[in-house]
């Protein structure tokens, strides 16, 4: 979220310093970071804190939201970020599933 033009950022989606270093993308990967943050929240909330009569619901909920942002990026943008960030999701909801 804040670390754009970045080594890390050049490394993981594959952009030039100069198209990074545009305001433009900048508030891009800001609001991507800042959409991320609220779905670990969500999560971590699921997991930890929300009432154990919705833990797993919750937990499918937004597993869920990442799923299909890495479906919807991988259709967008990259195929890569389905394996990135949509096949992690689907692992976790699986075992969620199959620990019912």
């Amino acid at each position: 979220m804040f670390m754009i033009p970045s080594r890390l950022a050049k490394k993981s989606f594959g952009l030039s310093y100069d198209f990074m270093a545009q305001k433009q993308v900048q508030t891009l990967f800001s609001n991507q970071g800042l959409y991320n943050g609220f779905l670990a929240t969500g999560l971590l909330w699921a997991y930890f804190i929300a009432p154990q009569i919705v833990q797993f619901q919750a937990s499918i909920l937004f597993l869920s939201f990442v799923l299909i942002a890495g479906l919807w990026g991988a259709y967008t943008s990259n195929k890569a970020i389905l394996i990135k960030q949509g096949l992690p999701a689907l692992l976790a909801i699986l075992i969620l599933c199959l620990s019912q």
